[in-house]
C-alpha cells in the first residue's frame, strides 16, 4: 500500500451537501485528507440552485417558472448552474475553443499553400500549433501552485486568451493577408522561377483584372514570411491550450458538486458547446476563405477571444484562498495515481484508444478509385462535425445513465460494423446508393459513435482528480488519453506497409490491399473491448475500487506516470524535429 489513500466520495450525506464531501470549522469543504476542497476555491459558497421566487432579476419577473427553472435547474447548487453571471464564462469558453479550432483548421491548412510553401514548411507550421498542447500538464500544474492576482484559474485564462489574440493581431498589423498580397507573392515566384504551374491560384477569382495592371501591386503590401506566420501561430496555441486547460480545471472543480441525479450533465453541456462551435466554424471558415480571403478570418481570430473578456471578469472564484504547497499536491497527485481507481481504468483507456488503429490509406482510396472531389471530401468532414456533436447530445439526453461498460461495448461493436462496411463499398456492393451517399453514411454514423463515446471518460476523469490540483491532474488524464490516439495515428501509418495500398496500385485496379487492410484495422478497432473489463461500470464501481484494501500500488502509479511522461516526451521530441529538421520524417 501507499500511504493514506484519498479518498473519492460520490453519495450525498445531508441535503446542503452536494457532493459527499464534509465541511471544516470555517464552512468550507475538505476532502478526507483536510486539504481545501474545489467547491472552497472556484466559488464563494455553493448556494441553493432554487430562487425563482425570491429573486429580483429581470428574468425571473420575465419568464415563467418553468422556463425559469428549466434555465436554472433547482436541484442544482447554484455555483453548477452555467447560465448564471457568474458561471456563464465556463460554457462561453469551451464555445470559444470549439469556433477557434474551427477557424484556425482550414487557415492552417490552406494559407501556407497559398504561400508556396513546402511540405516540410506545412509540417513545422503545424507542428508549432500544436506544440504548446504537449503542455497542458505543466500549465495545469502552474496555475495549481501559482495564483496570479490571487486567483489560480480567472487570471490565467484571461491571459490565455489575451495571448490567443495578441498574436493575431500581430500577424494583422505586420503582414498583409489580402488575396492581393498573395498574388503579388506568387507573380514575383514566377519571375523567379521562370514560370509557374499555378498550383496555388485559387483564390485569384477574388480580384479580376489585377494581374493585368502592372501598378496595380504598388499599394499591396508583403504576405508574411513562413518564419513569421509560424512564430503567431505558435504564440495562438500557448493562449489557446492555457485557456483551454483553466477551463477543464474549473469544470473538474464545478462538477464535483453536481447533485447525483444530474452528475455529468455539467461535463456534456461544456463539451456540447465546445463541438457545437466547432461545427458551426470549420464550414463558415471554408466559405470565408474562398469568398473574401484569409485576411477575415485571421479578423474573426483576433477579435473572438476579445469577446469573453467580460465574462471572465464576472466569473466567480475566490481571491487569495488557500493553496496547498507544491510538495503538498506532488503527494496528492502521486498518491492518487497509485490508487487502482485511477490506474485501472485509465490503463483501459490507454489500451483502448491505442487500438483504435485507422485506415490511413482511405482517403486516398477516396479521391483516387471513388474519384471524391475536394468539395465532397470537405462535405464529409462537415457532416462529421455535425454528427460528432449530435453524439454528444445524444449522450446527455439518452446515455448518460447507461454504464460505461455497456456504452463502450454497444458503440465498439457498433463501430465495428460500420468499418466493415467499408469492405462492401471497395467491393463496389452499395446497395443502389451512390458511392458517396455509402461513404457519408459509413463516415457519418461511425463519428456519431465517437461523440456517444467521448464523454464516459472526461467524466470518469473528472472524478479521478484530488481538490485542489484539478488543473493538473486532469490534464495529466487528457494526456493519456491523447497520446494513445497519436500512437495509434503512428501503428496506422506502418501498417500502409503491410499490403500495397499505394495510389499506383488504385490507379491499376488493385484493390486486394484495401480490403485486407480494411479488415485488419476493424479488428484490432473491435478487439478494444477485450479490456472493457477493466472499466468500472459506474461511478460506484470506481469508489468500489479505490476501497479495495490492495488498492494503492506503487508498481501501477510509477507505469502510469512513465507512459504519461513517456508520452509527453515523444510528442515534444516530434514536434521539435518537424521544426528544427524539417523533412526528416520523409516530407518534401
Amino acid at each position: 500500500e501507499v500511504g493514506e489513500p484519498l479518498e473519492f466520495d460520490y453519495d450525498n450525506e445531508d441535503d446542503n451537501n452536494f457532493d459527499g464531501i464534509g465541511r471544516n470549522n470555517n464552512g468550507g469543504a475538505t476532502t478526507r485528507r483536510g486539504h481545501p476542497s474545489s467547491s472552497n476555491l472556484i466559488s464563494v459558497g455553493v448556494g441553493s440552485g432554487d430562487d425563482y421566487e425570491s429573486s429580483n432579476s429581470l428574468l425571473a419577473k420575465c419568464l415563467s417558472k418553468n422556463i425559469y427553472q428549466y434555465i436554472f435547474p433547482p436541484d442544482v447548487p447554484r455555483t453548477v448552474q452555467l447560465c448564471r453571471p457568474e458561471n456563464i464564462a465556463v460554457p462561453a469558453c469551451y464555445l470559444l475553443v470549439g469556433l477557434l479550432q474551427g477557424l484556425s483548421g482550414p487557415f492552417t491548412n490552406v494559407y501556407p499553400l497559398d504561400l508556396n510553401a513546402s511540405e516540410a514548411q506545412q509540417t513545422t507550421i503545424s507542428s508549432l500549433k500544436s506544440l504548446p498542447a504537449s503542455f497542458k500538464l505543466a500549465f495545469g500544474f502552474f496555475s495549481d501552485n501559482c495564483p496570479l492576482f490571487g486567483y489560480r484559474r480567472k487570471s490565467y485564462m484571461l491571459l490565455g486568451w489575451a495571448i490567443a489574440s495578441l498574436s493575431m493581431f500581430l500577424l494583422l498589423f505586420f503582414s498583409d493577408l489580402s488575396v492581393e498580397a498573395i498574388e503579388k507573392y506568387n507573380s514575383q515566384q514566377e519571375n523567379m522561377e521562370d514560370g509557374s504551374s499555378g498550383r496555388y491560384r485559387h483564390l485569384q477569382s477574388a480580384s479580376t483584372g489585377i494581374m493585368d495592371d502592372p501598378n496595380a501591386y504598388s499599394t499591396v503590401g508583403e504576405p508574411p514570411s513562413i518564419p513569421f506566420l509560424s512564430f503567431t501561430l505558435l504564440l495562438f496555441g500557448l493562449g489557446f491550450w492555457f485557456a483551454d486547460v483553466m477551463g477543464d480545471s474549473i469544470v473538474a472543480e464545478k462538477a464535483k458538486l453536481e447533485p447525483e441525479s444530474s452528475r455529468g450533465h455539467l461535463q456534456s453541456t461544456c463539451y456540447a458547446c465546445r463541438f457545437f462551435g466547432l461545427m458551426i466554424a470549420a464550414p463558415l471558415s471554408t466559405v470565408i476563405y474562398s469568398s473574401y480571403g484569409p485576411r477575415s478570418v485571421v479578423v474573426l481570430m483576433a477579435m473572438l477571444p476579445a469577446s469573453i473578456v467580460p465574462m471572465i471578469y464576472m466569473l466567480q472564484e475566490k481571491k487569495n484562498g488557500p493553496v496547498a504547497s507544491t510538495k503538498e499536491q506532488c503527494g496528492e497527485i502521486w498518491t492518487t495515481v497509485c490508487s487502482r481507481a485511477v490506474w485501472q481504468p485509465m490503463g483501459f483507456v490507454y489500451l483502448y484508444n491505442v487500438l483504435q488503429v485507422g485506415n490511413a490509406a482511405w482517403k486516398q482510396f477516396l479521391k483516387t478509385v471513388l474519384g471524391f472531389t475536394s468539395n465532397q471530401l470537405n462535405t464529409l468532414l462537415i457532416v462529421a462535425y455535425v454528427l460528432l456533436w449530435l453524439g454528444i447530445m445524444a449522450y446527455k439526453k439518452f446515455f448518460i445513465r447507461w454504464s460505461w461498460r455497456t456504452v463502450y461495448i454497444s458503440t465498439t461493436l457498433l463501430n465495428g460494423l460500420f468499418s466493415a462496411l467499408q469492405i462492401l463499398l471497395i467491393q463496389g456492393i452499395t446497395f443502389g446508393l451512390s458511392p458517396f451517399l455509402f461513404a457519408l453514411g459509413d463516415d457519418a454514423f461511425a463519428d456519431f459513435i465517437g461523440g456517444i463515446q467521448f464523454l464516459p471518460t472526461t467524466i470518469m476523469m473528472v472524478h479521478l482528480c484530488p481538490s485542489g490540483s484539478e488543473g493538473a491532474s486532469y490534464a495529466m488524464f487528457t494526456t493519456v488519453n491523447n497520446s494513445a490516439y497519436t500512437l495509434a495515428t503512428a501503428f496506422s501509418t506502418i501498417l500502409l506497409g503491410v499490403w500495397d495500398v499505394s495510389k499506383e496500385a488504385m490507379e491499376r485496379g488493385e484493390l486486394s490491399g484495401m480490403v485486407n487492410l480494411t479488415a485488419l484495422t476493424t479488428l484490432i478497432q473491435v478487439s478494444g473491448i477485450l479490456f472493457v473489463g477493466l472499466l468500472p461500470r459506474t461511478k460506484e464501481d470506481l469508489a468500489t475500487l479505490h476501497g479495495d484494501p490492495m488498492s494503492g500500488s506503487k508498481i501501477g502509479g510509477f507505469i502510469f506516470l512513465l507512459v504519461t511522461f513517456a508520452s509527453v516526451i515523444y510528442s515534444v521530441v516530434v514536434g521539435v524535429l518537424n521544426i528544427v529538421k524539417p523533412g526528416w520524417s520523409g516530407e518534401s
